[in-house]
């Protein structure tokens, strides 16, 4: 049976970092549910203007009723922590050993969230030192997953190994 993956969105978000993964996690079966500041807003990714419509609110959505959560990169994750329920909604899943999917910037909202301290992460290199600032270990290698359920990768560039991982972890 698939399983139910949330993704925060909004606009700006690195466009193959959202779209890989969830055609990756459809064809597995599982469903995407995207989640941003209004449910019907359409958002634009920042490099080829792929166009999304949020499927929920942030404001209307449990935790509870996902079993997963991606975070995709680009200026998405910057946007979304400057929201307290984004900020919620992460840490129940990292409370919770939910498992977490970060690949690029998405880490600057899980910092800001605070749940990167002591959790073997990585992401993008300028991201790097807010995440060793905030206690986190941080590794510079294409596919690093903590016990805690968080999987994290650097760049597209990751996408394939990435991928592989997040379905993994579902199974």
């Amino acid at each position: 049976m698939g399983k139910k993956v949330a993704t925060v969105l909004t606009n700006l978000f690195e466009d193959v970092e959202f779209t890989s993964p969830k055609e990756t996690l459809e064809k597995a079966g599982h469903e995407v549910v995207t989640i941003g500041f209004e449910a019907g807003e359409i958002v634009e990714g920042k490099k080829e203007k792929t166009q999304v419509t949020i499927d929920k609110s942030i404001g209307d959505v449990d935790p509870s009723d996902f079993d997963a959560l991606l975070i995709p990169g680009g200026y998405s994750p910057d946007k979304l922590r400057k929201d307290e329920r984004f900020l919620d909604f992460v840490r129940d899943f990292s409370k919770n050993n939910k498992p977490i999917f970060s690949i690029c910037h998405a880490p600057q909202l899980l910092i800001s969230a605070e749940v990167v301290k002591g959790k073997e992460v990585t992401s993008v290199k300028q991201v790097a030192i807010d995440l060793k600032n905030a206690g986190a270990h941080f590794r510079d290698e294409a596919l690093v997953k903590d016990k805690s359920g968080l999987i994290s990768s650097r760049t597209p560039t990751d996408l394939p190994v990435f991928n592989e991982a997040i379905i993994d972890a579902l199974k």
